[in-house]
Order: structure tokens, then C-alpha cells, then sequence
């Protein structure tokens, strides 16, 4: 969940390194093709998805069916005619509502497990000969048609679109980062004090105006919370949305005002943008951190990592062995076998 496209408003990487590295050869450089051209489908089709879709259907979900299905069909060594098939399948019974979002429950990383074994199961019976529908996005009852208002064309640029994918730094929502990173600046100007307003895009507003959290889940996705931390104690962490930070940063909250600007919502997704003030000081950013823009540096990728696997549970050697495997080794089997041992 570290990895988001702004304009497709998705997470590739859950369902498309899983897809990769679970089949084919030990050579990681035919995983790591399958997974570029994982990201890519998932992004392009992603891309193409309007706010209506946004409003009702979880992107990640929608989108992810056909990026392991790009993913599982490169590995294995499918032809054009089967890779049609294959998205095509994945296609026909892709989707996931955001209900899940009005529930204290675990159907979004369900999710993700659901788009990554239908999507691997598409491209394997496109293998053995079952087609899939060719015209599964723009038939008249095809994808877009069904959940889309306007979608957008479909956009082949020049370039991998796995470059434009952006990195989450904090273990929080992504809507709600572009107000840690400017509460931050705001911190370091020492103007971070008394009440303060934060104002970012309509969708921040939507999915993290959560005033009074009541789990780890709603903490990671309350503005007001990720705000609360920043004044409290500085760079978040993953304690600091638990719930003995929940409890004792209640009063913060309540100094935290949160709105809608419009025009940062005529600048998104393009651009995850967020203004901050308070009596002494003022921040506006266009870009958060992680962003193609102002790029995590490969230390901060690394710490992240580090962290989570501390979270986890897992030995500090065993998690630097993974990190070396990931970054400096060469055989698919160095992941898996770790992975393997971790489960």
C-alpha cells in the first residue's frame, strides 16, 4: 500500500509484485519486466476511470484485476491473442465497492488478495485456450460504460508509466499526507501552534475528515489526526496511530479545522496538494512528499521498509537479508524463499 498513482488514484504494487514474483522462472528480470508491465496496464486503465467511478468503486480493486493479469500473462510467456483474453477475463468480473469504507472491517485488503488470485487465474486459463471479452472497457456493456459518467481515453505515453507512481514516506492515507508534509513545514517555522486550518481537495476531504477517530483504521484516516501528531511529536510513526495516541491526542484534534479549496480541487489528482495556517504562519504545497515531483531518495525507501518489518515482528538481520535481496540479488527465489519464511 506504499506506492500510489496520483491520476489513476490507486496502489499498484500489492497487486502487481505479488503477481510477478509468484510464477515463472528464478530469473528476476523477467519478474521484474511482468511487473512494469503490470503497472502499466493497472495505471492505464486506472487513468481512464472518472469521479463517479472514484465515488462508489475502489480504483485499487477495479484497475488491479488487469494488472496481474498483464503481470501473470508476461510470465507466462503468453501471446497477444491470449493476453487480450486474459485482461478480458479479468475485466469481466473486476470491481470492489467502497462500502467497506462505512464499516470497521478488512474488505480492502481483501481486496487486493481478491484482484491478485482472479487476475493470476484469468491469465492462466487464457493459457489453456478460454477467451475473454476484447471490448471488455468500451462496449456497451463493458466496464466504463457501467461505472463511469465521462470516463477518460485511454493514454499510451512515451514513457513506463511505473515512473509516475509516487511512494508513501507515513503510514497514514494518502489523502492525508499532502497535511503531514505541510503541517511539518509548518512545524519547522515554528508556527505550528494554537488552532490551525488545513484546506486540500475535495477527496482528502471525503475519505479523512475524521475529527474523532475511534481505530487505528480511522486514525490513519483523519486529517485532523495526522495533524495532531505533526504538533505532538513530529514525524509520524506507526504507534502514533494507535490507540494510546488516539486518546491522548484528542485535544489536539479539536484544534484542527479542515475544508475544501477549490481550486486545489481543480489542480487534483494531478497534483495532491494541501494549505495549512495558523495565526503566526502559513504553508501551501503543491506536491507532497513521495510524489514523482519531490521524490523519496532510496534512504527513505529503505527506513520505510525498515520500519514495517520491525512492525511486523521481523529480526533486524532477517529484514537487511530481504532488503539485499530485493535491491542487490538476482534470482526471484531470494524474495520468495524470505517471504516464505516470514509466513
Amino acid at each position: 500500500m506504499d506506492d500510489v498513482h496520483r491520476t489513476a488514484i490507486l496502489h499498484p504494487g500489492p497487486v502487481v509484485w505479488p503477481a510477478a514474483l509468484s510464477l515463472g522462472d528464478d530469473d528476476l528480470d523477467g519478474a521484474l519486466d511482468a511487473a512494469v508491465r503490470g503497472y502499466e496496464a493497472m495505471i492505464a486503465i486506472g487513468s481512464m476511470l472518472d469521479a463517479r467511478h472514484y465515488a462508489y468503486w475502489h480504483n485499487t480493486a477495479t484497475a488491479g484485476t488487469f494488472g496481474a493479469a498483464a503481470a501473470a500473462a508476461s510470465r507466462l510467456d503468453l501471446d497477444s491473442a491470449q493476453t487480450v483474453s486474459a485482461l478480458g477475463l479479468a475485466g469481466s468480473v473486476t470491481g470492489g465497492l467502497w462500502q467497506m469504507r462505512h464499516e470497521p472491517v478488512m474488505a480492502k485488503q481483501w481486496h487486493l488478495a481478491h484482484c491478485l488470485t482472479t487476475g493470476v487465474a484469468a491469465a492462466r486459463n487464457a493459457a489453456h485456450g478460454i477467451t475473454g471479452p476484447r471490448f471488455i472497457l468500451e462496449g456497451p456493456q463493458g466496464l466504463l460504460t457501467a461505472s463511469c459518467a465521462e470516463p477518460r481515453p485511454l493514454e499510451l505515453p512515451d514513457h513506463w508509466r511505473i515512473d509516475e507512481v509516487s511512494f508513501k514516506p507515513w503510514g497514514a492515507c494518502r489523502h492525508a499526507h499532502p497535511a503531514i508534509d505541510a503541517a511539518l513545514e509548518l512545524k519547522a517555522q515554528g508556527a505550528l501552534e494554537g488552532p490551525v486550518t488545513l484546506s486540500s481537495y475535495r477527496d482528502a476531504m471525503v475519505f479523512c475528515d475524521r475529527p474523532n477517530p475511534q481505530s487505528v483504521i480511522d486514525a490513519k484516516f483523519s486529517i485532523q489526526h495526522a495533524v495532531a501528531i505533526v504538533m505532538a511529536r513530529g514525524v509520524p510513526v506507526l504507534t502514533d496511530f494507535e490507540p494510546e495516541a488516539i486518546a491522548e491526542l484528542a485535544p489536539l484534534r479539536a484544534l484542527v479545522t479542515v475544508a475544501e479549496d477549490l481550486a486545489i480541487t481543480a489542480d487534483y489528482p494531478a497534483h495532491f496538494g494541501a494549505r495549512i495556517e495558523s495565526a503566526t504562519g502559513r504553508v501551501m504545497l503543491r506536491d507532497a512528499l513521495g510524489d514523482p515531483e519531490r521524490p523519496l531518495a532510496d534512504a527513505g525507501i529503505i527506513e520505510k521498509a525498515q520500519a514495517l518489518m520491525a512492525w511486523g515482528g521481523i529480526d533486524p538481520s532477517r529484514a537487511e537479508a530481504a532488503i539485499q535481496a530485493v535491491l542487490e540479488g538476482d534470482r526471484v527465489s531470494a524474495i520468495t524463499d524470505i517471504l516464505g519464511e516470514w509466513l
